[in-house]
């Protein structure tokens, strides 16, 4: 049985607090580095960098076994500008940068299981990795340029866990399913070339805006028309720019969209339409499209075996009771996929959700918080995990 003491929790609320009011983003984290690696190595851990920013920390325990377990933990934040008064008294102190979306919570969690983990070293049957990433938020992905330095291929890493803050599971609980778990998230561009004009004269004109509504309105009827209805896949269009002025018609537009799925084949079915749609639409005008696509990271696909040592390990620290087994996939993205292609993984959903911490706000949103009762229940499942998961 894992017990947690009041200052163990309370630190780790000090440091998520420490972190939200100090973030940084992408591959620009080196004072939160700075400020992981002090923590690890007071606990004994072993603190290596493979990368400029973020580190492994290693804690070998005091049996001969082989057996090697990584727990994983991002650490950047976004170009976001946050509000919220549930999180005044630790505001963001850099304008327009704001962890918006559960990576201090994410840090200051494993920190927290480090610190268990170092207590109960006589415990660990072989070794634990700890894995602080950076660069979650911002494609290629960390975790991909740290697969890709070969640094972990030394440690023959067995089994590797991570979660995720989420505001609508409620706090004390975890959520998970084995398989499909969650998407591939890529990404597309398109500029819309025309011939600019007089509004008063839209037949001198090749008509940018227009091209764009119809190509915008056709990219929808590709989950509809092209990708099997028992197949899931979104594209969403979420940026649009282009204009002037209210008589003017510009020269170009430019819109821009995610495609999400879990087969690899649907998610170039989908990028294929769009180039087709976006380029014949544009050639039919008199117009031209410039299409860009931009694959992001795998979808994540939870291994069975290594999802029962999650279920396991809740079930000895939290009770099922507090378990929510999902029944269909989420289709937001996450890099820690990267790590599944090299290692048997569980990824799962830390319930941080409750209306006393106004922590019901989706992922990325300016007021997104968490509520902080949660961290019992995370660094419990993590020390768990890396002591017998």
């Amino acid at each position: 049985m894992i017990e947690l003491s009041t200052g163990q929790i309370s630190q780790a609320i000090q440091n998520r607090r420490y972190l939200h009011r100090n973030p940084e983003l992408s591959f620009q984290e080196f004072e939160t580095t700075a400020f992981i690696v002090k923590k690890l190595q007071d606990v004994g851990f072993d603190v290596h960098q493979p990368m400029e920013t973020g580190c492994v920390a290693v804690l070998k325990g005091n049996s001969s076994s082989d057996r090697v377990v990584a727990l994983r933990a991002d650490i950047d934040a976004l170009p976001i500008q946050e509000s919220g008064d549930a999180k005044k008294d630790f505001f963001s102190t850099k304008d327009g940068i704001a962890h918006c979306c559960g990576h201090d919570m994410h840090t200051a969690n494993l920190l927290g299981a480090a610190e268990a983990i170092a207590d109960k070293k006589d415990e660990l049957d072989g070794t634990v990795i700890l894995i602080f990433q950076a660069g979650e938020e911002k494609v290629p992905g960390g975790a991909k340029l740290l697969c890709e330095t070969g640094f972990l291929d030394q440690f023959n890493i067995q089994r590797i866990y991570g979660l995720h803050t989420a505001p609508f599971v409620p706090v004390g609980n975890i959520a998970i399913k084995s398989g499909p778990f969650m998407a591939r998230p890529d990404e597309f561009e398109v500029t819309v070339k025309g011939v600019g004009g007089h509004a008063a004269s839209p037949h001198q004109t090749v008509d940018p805006i227009v091209l764009a509504s119809q190509m915008i309105l056709a990219i929808q009827t590709i989950r509809s028309r092209n990708v099997d209805p028992t197949e899931p896949a979104v594209v969403t269009v979420g940026a649009i720019a282009g204009g002037s002025a209210h008589n003017i018609i510009p020269e170009e537009v430019f819109f821009k969209g995610t495609i999400r799925s879990f087969d690899d084949k649907t998610a170039e079915l989908m990028a294929r339409r769009i180039e087709e749609i976006v380029t014949y639409t544009a050639k039919a005008a008199g117009g031209e499209a410039i299409y860009t696509f931009n694959q992001g990271y795998p979808a994540v696909i939870n291994d069975e075996v290594t999802t029962h040592k999650v279920l396991d390990a809740a079930k000895e620290t939290i009770g099922m009771q507090k378990v929510e087994m999902l029944q269909r996939p989420i289709m937001a993205g996450e890099d820690f996929a990267f790590y599944q292609k090299k290692f048997p993984g569980a990824f799962f959903y830390l319930g941080t959700g409750s209306e006393e911490a106004d922590a019901h706000y989706s992922w990325h949103h300016p007021k997104y918080n968490v509520d902080e009762r949660a961290f019992e229940t995370g660094m419990k499942i993590m020390t768990e995990l890396a002591l017998h998961g």
